[in-house]
């Protein structure tokens, strides 16, 4: 899609893109630039996050930054203008017309009437279907219904049937004919809140909702009354320190970007697709000498190896000798996708989340390129630097719930999927082996998987085999 539009011959603007997967929105974590920094072409402007990953946004011509349309933490529309460019600056060329900024209304004085005909928009505010009036000037005084509810809502507030203060806001709800004054990021919040505007008193500017008024509205109600004056005689009865306390004991965090993405996507899988898993315990005394043995492989220099690289190898395998496992559902046409190819998912813990990245045609990879592969992987991962296309198009999954000293766990597939494995702790404990006792290294697998696509015998050739490999790792090169 075109991000970019020309509003003069001197000024550009730059749109948030589609940074991939049809996404429809991003949020602004950094600006890398500020208003009268010069910028060349393809330079790194700011970084946004989608409900994916986070990505670094070039910006495609060179100038200097005239305006930053949203701030930090701001969730942009894909199409949006972000911020504009000046191309040919000390032209001397009149500044461009500014958008109105999401953060604050703007205030239009009533000389500069709109030309006939069309109905001026405020950002995310919309046009009311029913009234072209004009939205009221500072100070302009609010219509006589819209003070008496508002006025009963603040004496309801000061303890049921109290005097309001004069302070009480003029308009409550939504403007006459229209929907409620709020900024696009305070829309965002009251609908992850589950706030209807229309039940918000509005405290700001012109009848503007604020973001602490949305954070009043979703509070207990027990709240309130530490909100607003208290009538003398009447505070013993409520002290201030026990509501206090009460709130110091939740936090709210309003889901967005790659968290709300894997809630979301979790349910979906979860209520979707339905889940078998099966577990097995093995032996790996065998596979952790090997992974000894390899990191002192000169083959093998210059590359991370660990168990969960033999564990991959041995997935990749088990697939080989049961390709039906590796396919996907297609439920508008009813069938069964088999494929030919395993792109390899591996879970990783990020400081925004869990993301699932994959490994492409990780079947025809050498133990070697997936070792480089798994290494980069997570690399990129910690640094918060994977790709939309990185994480899209997984067939199957590894997730690895041992580093965090788990026993075991039932996986969630990742949608679109059919399997995912999950591997635990390896540790050491006591085992029967040749008939005797001993120490052995131990751990437990768990492979969950779509049963309309595999059924039990096939789900559970899938994890032996992998039990097996991990016990003798030389069928590594038998079987493959």
């Amino acid at each position: 899609m075109t991000t970019m539009t020309e509003t003069s011959a001197r000024f550009r603007e730059f749109k948030m893109p589609d940074v991939g997967e049809g996404l429809t929105e991003a949020e602004i974590l950094k600006w890398f630039v500020q208003p009268g920094d010069t910028v060349t072409d393809g330079q790194v402007v700011c970084e946004v996050e989608t409900a994916k990953a986070a990505v670094e946004l070039p910006i495609p011509f060179d100038g200097v930054v005239h305006e930053l349309r949203f701030p930090e933490g701001t969730t942009v529309d894909v199409g949006q203008v972000i911020i504009a460019i000046d191309v040919a600056p000390g032209s001397g060329d009149a500044p461009a017309p500014a958008a109105a900024p999401a953060q604050e209304p703007v205030e239009t004085p009533e000389a500069e009437a709109e030309p006939k005909g069309r109905t001026p928009v405020l950002v995310g505010y919309g046009v009311a279907e029913t009234s072209t009036k004009r939205r009221p000037r500072k100070g302009a005084s609010a219509a006589p219904e819209a003070a008496a509810v508002a006025a009963a809502v603040q004496a309801e507030l000061n303890g049921h049937g109290a005097q309001a203060p004069a302070a009480v806001p003029a308009q409550a709800g939504a403007p006459e004919g229209g929907r409620p004054l709020a900024k696009p990021p305070v829309r965002k919040l009251a609908k992850d809140l589950g706030i209807d505007l229309a039940t918000v008193v509005p405290t700001g500017k012109d009848g503007i909702i604020t973001r602490e008024d949305v954070h009043a509205a979703a509070a207990p109600a027990s709240t309130a009354p530490a909100t607003a004056p208290a009538p003398a005689q009447t505070a013993p009865e409520a002290p201030a320190a026990v509501v206090g306390s009460d709130s110091a004991r939740e936090t709210r965090i309003p889901l967005k970007g790659v968290r709300k993405a894997i809630a979301q996507a979790m349910v979906g899988s979860a209520f979707t697709a339905p889940h078998v898993t099966e577990f097995v315990t093995v032996d790996v005394t065998r596979t952790m000498k090997l992974v000894a043995e390899l990191k002192e492989d000169k083959d093998m220099a210059g590359v991370r190896v660990n168990p969960l690289l033999i564990i991959a190898k041995a997935l990749l395998v088990a697939i080989k000798r049961n390709p039906e496992v590796n396919a996907a559902w297609d439920e508008a046409n009813q069938e069964i996708v088999q494929k030919h190819y395993v792109n390899l998912g591996i879970a990783a813990a990020t400081p925004r989340g869990l993301i699932v990245p994959n490994i492409k045609d990780a079947h025809a990879q050498t133990l070697p390129q997936l070792a480089a592969s798994l290494g980069e992987l997570v690399s990129t991962a910690r640094d918060g630097r994977t790709s939309p296309a990185a994480m899209a198009g997984g067939t199957v999954t590894i997730t690895n719930v041992g580093v965090f000293g788990v026993d075991t766990g039932t996986p969630i597939l990742n949608p679109g999927e059919s399997a995912i494995l999950a591997v635990g702790a390896i540790k050491l404990q006591p085992w029967v082996h040749k008939g005797k006792v001993k120490p052995r290294q131990v751990t437990t697998l768990a492979l969950s998987f779509d049963h309309r696509l595999v059924d039990g015998e096939l789900g559970s050739k899938v994890l032996a085999d992998v039990a097996a490999i991990l016990e003798q790792p030389k069928r590594l090169i038998t079987w493959a």
